[in-house]
């Protein structure tokens, strides 16, 4: 039995998914299997599996059913003693699966254990953006609070198998459903984080969080899902998790170059949860839209381009 099983769910992601792959290839850690759940792909994803020649990976076919299903098939076909995704057009450091292996072998408490996350751009270049939290233990209080599963991506963590005999499956009507996993997961476990940058996570425009409609009816069946489990004396925090679901939108109205959602949606941000004035986030949000507003998206995305320039060169600093 492997240490760790990576379950890859890929549809159509040829162009992406060979880089992928050599990059768990290359992990310092090297007792694990690699489940590559083709979801109904047309491209020539079977016949690039073919060729591989390498035991631990293993290309598994099914009809398009969607991620959720893709990495239910994985876990049900895995053997590892722990889990960890990889989208299939994402990247990891070499070091990932070693250092987040050690902190599930250390914390028994422990079963989820996230990572850091860098962005990149469609053809691989870091943006400079760097997506990172310190939220580890029991995090269960600011997971209610702001319904927020704090988890970087959904490359970045790695779950004990006992998680999801426990708690079951991802939910396939979910559009969110790696989210509301993680979620489940911090109500009854607890949470790890390796504090380094151990992902690369590429932007693309046909990444899911790019669809705001969907992204918000998602959100929102899992608010109200999360807060009927919980207490009653709890129930006035709905509207900090609503305005956090907002200010998410209105930054992804931003990349789909629409300056007039993200107002709306920044200003229903502010209607459900006032006190988002005072957060230096909001004030973020604000001038990014007044400054696509005055600018346009072209001028905008230059000062965004200068402004990726100089975080790019921090950012190398520490990779």
């Amino acid at each position: 039995m492997p240490k760790v099983s990576v379950v890859v769910p890929a549809y159509n992601a040829m162009k992406y998914l060979p880089e992928t792959v050599e990059s768990v290839l290359q992990q310092t850690l090297t007792d694990f299997e690699v489940l590559i759940v083709n979801d109904g792909s047309s491209d020539k994803i079977v016949e690039w599996g073919s060729q591989i020649t390498d035991p631990r990976i293993r290309v598994i076919t099914q009809e398009n059913q969607g991620t959720a299903a893709a990495r239910n098939r994985g876990i049900s076909e895995s053997q590892g003693e722990y889990i960890a995704f990889l989208d299939a057009d994402d990247i990891w450091e070499p070091t990932k699966l070693e250092k987040q292996a050690n902190c599930l072998d250390n914390n028994s408490l422990v079963g989820l254990v996230d990572a850091w996350t860098a962005y990149m751009d469609e053809s691989g270049k870091l943006t400079g953006i760097v997506m990172k939290h310190n939220d580890e233990g029991d995090v269960y209080k600011k997971v209610f609070e702001s319904c927020d599963s704090t988890v970087c991506c959904g490359s970045s963590p790695m779950i004990r198998r006992v998680c999801f005999e426990t708690l079951g499956l991802f939910d396939e009507n979910s559009y969110i459903e790696d989210v509301d996993m993680w979620v489940r997961i911090a109500c009854r476990y607890h949470y790890g984080v390796v504090k380094e940058v151990m992902v690369r996570y590429r932007q693309h425009p046909h990444n899911k969080s790019k669809d705001c409609q969907s992204m918000l009816e998602g959100f929102r069946r899992l608010i109200e899902k999360t807060y009927q489990a919980l207490p009653t004396e709890v129930l006035y925090l709905r509207p900090k998790s609503y305005g956090r679901l907002y200010v998410f939108l209105a930054w992804r109205s931003i990349d789909n170059k629409d300056f007039q959602q993200s107002a709306h949606y920044r200003n229903l941000a502010i209607a459900n949860y006032p006190q988002l004035l005072l957060q230096p986030s909001l004030m973020r949000l604000s001038v990014a839209i007044a400054a696509l507003e005055l600018l346009g998206f072209e001028g905008y995305e230059k000062v965004r381009s200068f402004n990726r320039a100089l975080r790019r060169r921090l950012l190398f600093r520490t990779i």
